[in-house]
């Protein structure tokens, strides 16, 4: 017979839950209020003056070549983040889940990354890639190679793309290396005695059994370079050169505290905040169905 637990006092079950509820009404539904609300309002940077304009902050923002040209840098962006902050963390996994000499050791230096904020890894990067003062940067120069980020967007692009991924690449790894670990060593065990190479045991046996890990890991990075990544760009290109660099979250930043269109970087949020629910959903209608629990 399963056992129950029964709350003699039905205030206790709501009185555990309040705490969480207040968080999430307060840190992210008033906010996501406040966001839609003040989308459809135009304001003055001090707010004397507010004026209902309905749906014309969305017009507006659509209509901006510049937000279309932000939506195009994030796509390009985030995905290439995902890829790189993932694609390496599972192969780390791989080699660290094997049989090797000091492998602890191994394990505890790969996950040192995660520890170091966004800005304080952009900022460790901008002395390394540094044209005149970092190390690499005047190795590049001295290759031939016309480098400096601050004035080729296309660098400037690369380098947020590579500090964005390097700084996830330790919180992918800690999921696969356990993801990997709970997957039973018999079953690969078996096919390695039918003969089948390193190669297919890893693609037909191991990386079906880490669907779950690896649509878990999709979803959080995704939603990773949309939004945490703003410290990388601000430390290190601040949406530059030319917004070769500003995604949509810099650009809500940079229109909303530089520029003060309240309004507009209202609007601006309140689309990102839809796209990443839809893509969310899509994810979840879609891609759930190839992940094998």
């Amino acid at each position: 017979m399963r056992r129950r637990s029964i709350f003699r006092n039905k205030l206790l079950p709501y009185a555990l839950l309040a705490p969480q509820l207040a968080i999430t009404i307060v840190f992210f539904f008033w906010p996501a209020g406040q966001a839609i609300y003040g989308s459809l309002l135009i304001e003055d940077p001090f707010g004397l003056r507010t004026t209902f304009v309905w749906f014309e902050n969305f017009q507006t923002v659509f209509a901006d070549r510049l937000y279309l040209d932000a939506v195009r840098v994030t796509i390009v962006f985030s995905g290439l983040v995902t890829f790189f902050a993932m694609a390496p963390a599972l192969l780390l996994a791989y080699m660290a889940d094997a049989s090797i000499r000091g492998a602890r050791g191994y394990r505890t230096l790969i996950v040192w990354p995660y520890a170091i904020a966004p800005a304080v890894a952009a900022v460790l990067f901008l002395f390394i890639f540094h044209p005149s003062i970092g190390q690499v940067g005047q190795g590049l120069r001295e290759l031939g190679l016309r480098w400096d980020y601050r004035l080729n967007g296309n660098q400037a692009l690369f380098l947020t793309i590579f500090v964005s991924a390097w700084k996830q690449v330790s919180y992918n790894f800690l999921f696969f290396l356990a993801g990997l670990q709970s997957i039973p060593k018999t079953i690969v065990e078996a096919a390695a005695i039918d003969g089948a190479p390193a190669g297919r045991r890893f693609w037909l046996i191991v990386f079906p059994l880490l669907s779950p890990t690896t649509f878990f890991l999709l979803i959080v990075n995704i939603i990773y370079a949309f939004f945490d990544t703003f410290g990388v760009i601000h430390a290190l290109t601040q949406g530059g050169p030319g917004r070769a660099t500003t995604t949509l979250m810099y650009k809500v930043y940079r229109d909303g505290v530089i520029n003060l269109d309240l309004g507009g970087s209202s609007a601006q949020s309140v689309i990102l905040m839809l796209a990443v629910i839809v893509l969310t959903v899509v994810q979840f209608r879609y891609i759930e169905r190839r992940v094998h629990y």
